[in-house]
């Protein structure tokens, strides 16, 4: 399938899409969760609804209206065991240091809150590609609204034409349609390409070098090689 080649801004998903945080975030939640969820809880309950906002899932998860106490629990494993799970998926350095070199307007549009988001972008080494950063403590409503995607093109200057959202969930792809962004799926989400097609994406991606082509350097990468 070809793909565009006029894109001038990627937005990007945090968790599981660029940092491989998929075991700290199952880690946290079957900790925090402990005495609070039937017995058999395990992480095929967790992952189909990751990428939504922590309180939503916890509410989703012990039947609870009041889960301050939880998301508390779960904040306090996730920053204690951060730097032991957190890693940048494969390529994701050298794609963002290429893009940025080139002229694409990056940022993040996460549903966590910014310190955890700004700790791990620094803990691997990418904030400084980031133009900006959109986190739940940035907006009113979170993905899969579209108003973070669409703060995040405000700030930036950008144009949705010639933008692009890139997750690992079907949150990210509703959001991005909704904000008349190209929704492009990774397929190395845990849900799996077909449901973030199912949600709206044009694009699944392999590897993250194929955002070159979206971005018009097909041809200068290719003909580096």
């Amino acid at each position: 399938m070809e793909v565009r080649n006029d894109i001038r801004t990627m937005l990007f998903d945090l968790d599981g899409t660029i940092l491989d945080t998929n075991e700290l975030i199952i880690t946290s939640f079957l900790e925090a969760l402990k005495g609070s969820v039937p017995e058999g809880f395990c992480r095929d309950h967790i992952i189909p609804s990751m990428g939504a906002p922590l309180v939503d899932q916890m509410r989703r998860f012990s039947g609870l209206e009041d889960v301050n106490h939880l998301v508390d629990a779960y904040r306090e494993v996730n920053l204690r065991l951060h730097d032991d799970y957190v890693k940048p998926f494969e390529a994701v350095k050298e794609v963002l240091e290429r893009l940025k070199a080139n002229g694409v307007k990056l940022g993040v549009v996460t549903t966590k809150m910014r310190l955890t988001t700004e700790r791990g972008l620094k803990f691997v080494g990418i904030h400084s590609y980031m133009d900006v950063v959109i986190t739940i403590d940035d907006v009113a409503n979170a993905k899969p609204h579209p108003e973070p995607v669409l703060k995040a093109l405000e700030l930036l200057g950008a144009d949705p034409a010639t933008a692009l959202m890139l997750g690992d969930s079907t949150v990210d792809m509703e959001a991005a349609s909704a904000a008349g962004v190209l929704p492009v799926g990774v397929a190395w989400s845990m849900k799996g390409g077909q449901i973030l097609r199912d949600a709206g994406a044009a694009y699944v991606i392999d590897d993250m070098r194929e955002l070159y082509a979206f971005a018009g350097l097909e041809r200068e990468i290719l003909a580096e090689r």
